[in-house]
């Protein structure tokens, strides 16, 4: 393991043109370099806030645990690969099935970590997995092949998921919930933004469960069962306060068993289910198509609860060849959600495009 003093990204970019060799210390801030055969987790264990752990092409057998505010994980692009190690799992991360954790306390959130540039793949729970962060950056990441979410976030606020491919994990590719191990109202997550992410192959691209005030926009979602879920319940103060806007949504008409929460998913766009006061806006919704009781383009479904949507907003939408129809809703006309200004051709009911 090399490390660097650096007080600009200059320094970074000396040390990668050397080879990967050591730099002279300039600052107070360290890059801890980690080539094939050497410990992640060592470097992340002797890392300081504001440190970056910069991670060679490779393959690297182990599961990681951050829990160092403002600590940076930077491999170099889609050859740095973390895998599942073989035998005795090394810390909780791996006990738990996942790739990388990031891991705060409920009373001291880990604040301002990002993970970045590498692959993450096999993991029998989760790729990357956040919870109890601030300001966690999850971006240009590879989360393949998993065994239920690619990249997932747990009562965290600020969080920033951009530029990620997620593709053939168990459930969803993207999963931000408030909680999956209690039942509780819906977290404010004061920002966080969900932009410009591949989501294919996957049961769910994204699901979005039990939260507000979150922004889901210019993504590109296909070939999954179910393109995008946003989910509330019961629980107050309601999920919902939200904007979808501007992503492509196509031809996610991958065919999923049902399972103890949800039927079979085939051919659902982007479904609402249990929330309000969301926005919905100029997204275009293509070709999905199925006999799920959630499939079409945008679908209101009244949630398995019994919690109507209420109060959401669907507007400028394009919509095209999505069946049972481009926009269904499944909720009472007292549930005040508007229809407005779509591009599509067949609704149900009908009136709405």
């Amino acid at each position: 393991m090399t490390k660097c003093h650096i007080a600009s990204l200059a320094c970074a970019a000396a040390l990668l043109g050397a080879g990967l060799g050591a730099a002279p210390a300039t600052a107070a801030h360290t890059i801890h370099v980690v080539h094939p055969g050497e410990s992640i987790q060592k470097a992340v264990n002797a890392a300081q806030p504001g440190d970056t752990v910069l991670v060679a092409p490779g393959t690297y057998h182990e599961s990681v645990k951050v829990t160092t505010s403002r600590l940076t994980l930077r491999g170099m692009g889609a050859h740095t690969v973390i895998e599942p190690a073989a035998g005795k799992a090394s810390n909780t991360c791996a006990q738990g099935g996942n790739g990388i954790c990031v891991v705060g306390k409920k009373n001291r959130r880990v604040e301002g970590v990002t993970v970045s540039q590498l692959t993450v793949t096999g993991f029998a729970k989760t790729g990357v997995l956040g919870q109890e962060t601030d300001g966690l950056t999850v971006r240009k990441v590879n989360a393949l092949r998993n065994g239920v979410w690619g990249i997932a976030q747990e009562q965290s606020v600020r969080g920033v998921f951009r530029d990620n491919y997620v593709r053939d994990n168990g459930d969803a590719g993207l999963f931000l919930a408030n909680t999956i191990k209690t039942e509780e109202g819906a977290l404010d997550t004061r920002g966080t933004v969900v932009q410009r992410n591949r989501m294919e192959g996957n049961r769910i691209g994204l699901t979005v469960r039990r939260l507000r005030n979150l922004s889901v926009t210019d993504n590109y979602v296909t070939g999954n069962c179910a393109g995008v879920f946003v989910v509330g319940d019961e629980n107050k103060p309601r999920a919902g306060a939200l904007t979808v806007a501007d992503n492509l949504v196509t031809t996610n008409n991958k065919s999923c068993p049902k399972t103890e929460r949800l039927p079979m998913l085939q051919g659902s766009g982007i479904v609402l289910t249990g929330v309000e006061n969301t926005q919905v806006n100029r997204n275009q919704v293509t070709g999905n198509s199925g006999k799920s009781p959630l499939s079409g383009g945008i679908v209101l479904f009244k949630s398995f609860v019994g919690v109507t949507s209420e109060r959401n907003r669907i507007s400028d939408n394009t919509l095209r060849g999505n069946a049972p129809a481009d926009l269904v809703n499944q909720e009472k006309a007292k549930s005040n959600n508007t229809f407005q200004g779509n591009s599509c051709a067949v609704s149900k009911p009908s009136g709405l495009c």
